[in-house]
């Protein structure tokens, strides 16, 4: 396979050569996936441009009236090993935690992870939990997107010809909030995931009513999905095993999953009432993040 390989020094440089060659052009970074997908002729691109050396975005930011900023060459371990996130934002070291092994963790970027857009990403549902957006660049500036509206399709998101992800951002959480993500797959997090879950719920203080909740689900859908339907059991209501059980069974049958190689529709199906069950009880469990 012929291809140009480049190597940009700014993000400016990037958006320019993008903006040159369109979609002949792929962006590598870890390129866990891109080598992947190259090798196994699924992509032809006939130029690969990597981003991997440009200086200023690897990063994970936290500001106590800001909330957080991940730069989009942050690496999957570093995520993993934020003592911050740990404290602040678990779901996210939690998904971080579960994507292949520490080999791959340690190449593949958060960028790359959700710029490949697969419906079983790891790390899309714990963000989009938390209400992250997507900070983008182009030929016309910068522009904010809600993640949960980033994927368009398996392998598609929003971003336009020239653009690049440059950040992710993430908002300060209420106090009284808790979450957890959960990961089904075949073998061991070095598998993809047949079903993937996050939920966040905020809690009245020192009672068990859901002021609000957020709940993801992955490898279900076209693209991960929250399933309104299913918080609205919990919000605003005292926490308990029949509303948990209700909540999980009306996202099983909010999701619109596929039979592949890994699992049939209704085995996922199956497995979104169980996770989605496991997920909150686990959560409720769990001490509150950490707030300042």
């Amino acid at each position: 396979m012929r291809f140009e390989y480049l190597e940009p020094e700014s993000v400016e440089k990037v958006v320019s050569l993008l903006s040159k060659y369109g979609s002949e052009a792929k962006i590598i970074a870890g390129g866990t996936d891109l080598v992947a997908q190259m090798r196994d002729k699924a992509i032809k691109p006939g130029y690969v441009i990597d981003i991997g050396c440009i200086p200023g975005l690897d990063y994970i930011d936290y500001d106590k009236k800001q909330g957080l900023r991940i730069g989009a060459l942050t690496s999957i371990r570093a995520l993993e090993i934020s003592a911050e996130l740990r404290q602040r934002y678990p779901v996210i070291s939690q998904a971080a935690s579960q994507l292949g092994s520490v080999a791959i963790r340690n190449i593949g970027t958060i960028g790359g992870n959700l710029c490949n857009a697969a419906p079983s990403a790891e790390t899309a549902p714990a963000l989009i939990v938390l209400s992250a957006t997507a900070k983008i660049v182009g030929p016309d500036g910068e522009r904010v997107v809600a993640l949960d509206d980033f994927f368009t399709g398996p392998g598609s998101t929003v971003l336009q010809n020239g653009e690049l992800l440059v950040e992710i951002q993430v908002p300060l959480v209420p106090p009284n909030t808790k979450g957890v993500y959960l990961k089904h797959s075949i073998r061991s997090t070095i598998d993809l995931a047949i079903v993937n879950v996050a939920v966040v719920l905020t809690l009245e203080s020192e009672y068990e009513v859901c002021k609000d909740i957020k709940l993801v689900l992955g490898a279900v859908a076209p693209t991960p999905m929250r399933t309104r339907k299913a918080e609205e059991i919990l919000r605003g209501k005292k926490v308990d095993e029949t509303l948990i059980n209700e909540t999980a069974r009306v996202a099983s049958d909010e999701v619109r999953p596929i039979s592949d190689v890994r699992a049939s529709a209704e085995y996922r199906k199956q497995m979104v009432e169980v996770l989605t069950r496991r997920a909150i009880r686990e959560a409720m469990a769990k001490p509150s993040f950490l707030v300042e």
